[in-house]
Order: structure tokens, then sequence, then C-alpha cells
């Protein structure tokens, strides 16, 4: 029996009921990674021993009448800028290839606490660098809905794993939009919650920027992990010191009379007129739910462009600074490219973009004080050709600045997903960003809950050709 694309919450279930076993399970989750793997490359290693032992100590668990928790049982991949104590940690990069995780990351531990059984590390672009999905040491990486397309970055693998429905669900990474990213081009729901909410440790390269998080087939299936996930831990010196929100709670609150925004543009955008035309159908049917949507056309001013890569490249370039000027040609050239010169800034320089991104925060959270949730679209394109580092027609941007509507909110912090909106006539997913004020991600569930049951998108799954996997 395959349990490909089955939520989190129906394995559950079944776990306890006792209707499988998590070793069962895992056994076929294995096989179906390695069935899937020459289609879409989304994993740059497997780690079947520890899913495996941790299944079998999930099943004693479960024969025992053990308390079971959250995750128990499930299946798990986890991206490769998050490190696991024994396990390579490689970034994406070529240099670091033969890296070892010292230490489970705080969302990594929360999770095996928790019983998931992780069955490998998913591929990224190099240190998170690209908007699309591939790196020097792992190759391309391939969208199950299109195999000549990209999944997007930098959680590639991530998306193109959870889109395959072989797990319900994978942990991702975004400093500048690399959990919606992969969402939109591959159909999921995926979530950044408030900064540092879920804890960063060891400190990245991106330390103000980066969030940890779920993409999920479902929203439900995302508030479970990231509920498992979140709360306080002391090595993030951000790491919010207050109780987790129930997320779960909140997928089941009425959104009549919520105030939300739609902003098409930003004011500042280009997109596809496509992307357009099926965003604002989703934002209005907001409408039909019981809530007020109010067209915005530019939300925040100027576009926040130089305060995002000043922090981005600066925070990557000098991760890799001596590589950079030794041995440029073992990275990506596009990522050398990007972060020529981003260390050249002078101190004054620096500081005023620091200071000119609190008081772009400040403009955000004073929008917010008028709204409970801003919606716009997360990409201005569906998937494109992979190989490719930025969109056709957008070569004026640079492998990330293409992303116009994710990375602002990386510099407020502010909680913010993408959730599946439609298809383009090409059938490739298209997702809506949803953008809630500072703490509250409650109000993200809340409402894409309301929109998921109105306009359900987990039964609709890429028809994947590949010998020996299930779709």
């Amino acid at each position: 029996m395959s349990f490909a694309y089955q939520s989190a919450f129906e394995l559950t279930r079944m776990i306890v009921e006792r209707e499988i076993s998590p070793l069962e399970l895992t056994e076929d989750v294995l096989r179906r990674q390695v069935a899937l793997e020459p289609a879409i490359n989304a994993f740059v290693t497997r780690t079947p021993e520890i899913a495996l032992a941790a299944a079998k100590q999930a099943e004693k668990a479960v024969m025992a009448g053990d308390q079971l928790g959250l995750l128990h049982g499930l299946p798990l991949s986890v991206k490769d800028l998050i490190s696991m104590q024994g396990v390579p940690w490689t970034s994406g990069s070529r240099p670091f290839a033969k890296n070892i995780g010292a230490v489970d990351a705080p969302a990594v531990a929360r999770a095996r606490a928790a019983g998931a059984c992780i069955i490998g590390k998913s591929t990224t672009s190099e240190f998170g660098c690209k908007g699309s999905g591939d790196s020097p040491l792992t190759g391309i990486t391939r969208n199950p809905w299109n195999l000549d397309k990209t999944p997007g970055g930098s959680s590639a693998g991530a998306g193109a794993s959870v889109a395959a429905g072989l797990t319900p669900f994978a942990l991702g990474t975004d400093g500048g939009g690399s959990i919606r990213i992969p969402s939109s081009l591959c159909g999921l729901f995926g979530i950044k919650a408030q900064f540092s909410r879920v804890p960063l440790f060891p400190i990245p390269a991106t330390p103000t920027l980066s969030h940890v998080g779920p993409l999920a087939r479902s929203v439900r299936d995302a508030a479970l992990l990231l509920t498992a996930i979140s709360g306080h831990d002391a090595r993030d010196p951000f790491a919010v010191a207050a109780p987790v929100p129930d997320y779960l709670g909140a997928c089941e609150h009425s959104v009549e009379g919520m105030k939300i925004a739609w902003s098409p543009t930003f004011g500042y955008a280009r997109s596809d007129a496509e992307i357009l035309e099926i965003s604002e159908k989703a934002a209005r049917a907001f409408e039909q739910l019981g809530c007020r949507v109010e067209e915005v056309a530019a939300p925040f001013g100027d576009e926040p462009l130089d305060i995002w890569m000043a922090e981005f490249f600066g925070g990557v370039g000098t991760k890799l600074k001596d590589l950079l000027a030794d041995s440029p040609e073992q990275l990506d050239p596009a990522v050398v490219e990007m972060l020529s010169g981003a260390l050249d800034q002078t101190i004054d320089e620096y500081f005023t973009k620091v200071f000119a991104r609190y008081a772009f925060r400040e403009t955000v959270r004073e929008f917010f004080d008028g709204y409970d949730l801003l919606l716009s679209p997360v990409l201005p394109v569906a998937a494109f050709d992979t190989g490719l580092n930025v969109p056709p027609g957008w070569e004026d941007r640079n492998p990330v600045s293409w992303v116009y509507y994710t990375y602002p909110f990386n510099v407020t912090g502010q909680p913010a997903a993408s959730i599946p909106a439609g298809f383009t006539k090409a059938g490739l997913p298209v997702g809506l960003q949803m953008v809630a004020r500072i703490n509250s991600e409650t109000d993200i569930f809340r409402a894409a809950a309301a929109f998921e049951e109105a306009f359900p998108w987990a039964d609709k799954k890429p028809q994947l050709a590949t010998s020996g996997a299930d779709n």
C-alpha cells in the first residue's frame, strides 16, 4: 500500500488507530523517495537509517500505549540550510560538501522529539541566494507539475518533494521568500511565522532575515508542523519569548469582518497579466467569505530592495568572503556576480540602510493599523524553465530581486505565507501571498483555512510520470 498524498492528520489517525505502523509508513516513503529522485532531484543527502530508527521507536511507543508526539511517526525532510547533527550540511555549495552538522537546529530537535522520521536533507540553491532551484553541488531540481520547469528556490527540494506527494510537509527556510516562492510554484501552502518564532541556531549567514518554517499540502498540516517547532530558545538572541500561538485553533475561527488590503503591484512591481488575474480573483473571493477587501496601490511607498540587499548580500558575502577572494570558480557564477561588491559598503553606507530598514518597518506597521491582512501575488510569474536564474523578460533583475513581493516582509520580519490561488492555462500553480500584522500568524491561519475550505486544492496532483512512484 502507498501512502502518497495522504495528509499528516490522516496519517496520524491511521497510526493512532493502528491501521498502519510508523515503520510501514516510513518504508513506503523511502521506497518512493528512491523512485522519485531521478525525476525531481529533491535531495542532497538521504537519511534512511535515521528515519527507520525513529520509525521503530515510534512503533514501540504506539504498541506500548505511550503518549504520542504531535508528529509521531510522520515522515519529514529538512532543507540543507538547516543543521542536523552528524549529517552533511552543505548549503548547496561544493566547498561545503563535506561539512557536517555539529548540532540539531531547534526546529530539527523539536521535530525529532515530536516523533518525526526525517528522511533526508533537501536541495537548496547555493546559500539560498537564488529564487530558482539549482546549485553547483546538486544540479537542477525539477517541478513535479512540469519537469522542464523550476520548483523555485531556495527551498527547492522541499517544494518539489511535497508537491510530488512524498511527505505531507517539509522544513524550509526563508530569507527573502524561499518558503513562499516554491510554495507558489509548486501549489503548496508555505508560511514563515513571525521572525524567530522558530529559533535560529546555529546562526545562519543572514541572521536578521532568515526564518525556518513549513511547506505543506494543506493549511492544517502546516499549522501542525509549525506548532511542533515554534517556541523560545535562548541560543537565538531574537527568539520570541512568548507562548506559541494556537495555529490549529485559529483554523476553526470565522473570517467574517476581517479587513483585507489587496495590492496587485505594491506600486513598483511588474507582473504577468495572467498572474494578476488569478491572484485578484482569489483576493476578491474573501468578499464572499464576509471580509472587506480594498485595493491599495502602494501600501508602503518605494521598493525596499537596497535595504534588503545590503543585509542579505552583506551576510552571505561575509560568510563566503575567502572563497570569493581566492577561488570564486568553486561557487555558482550567478552568486559570485550578485555578491561582487557586497562588502564594499562603508560603515556609513551600511548603517544608513540599517536605519532605513527601521523606518520601513515602522511604515509597514502603521499600514497594518488599518488592516488585518495584506494580499498580493507571491511572484510575478508561474514556474519558468530550469537552468534560468531569472524568468524570461526579467533579465534586468538579479536572481533574487525578481521576487518583488516577498522580500519586503523579511525586512519587517512579520508573518507571511503563500496559499494556492489557482492554475495558469498551462496548468502551472499560482500562489497568493498573505501578510499579517506583527505577531499575528493566527490571522493568516484563520483566513487560509477558510479559503482552503471554500476553494480546496489538495486533491489536485501533478501527473508525475516516474517508474515505480505512485501518483
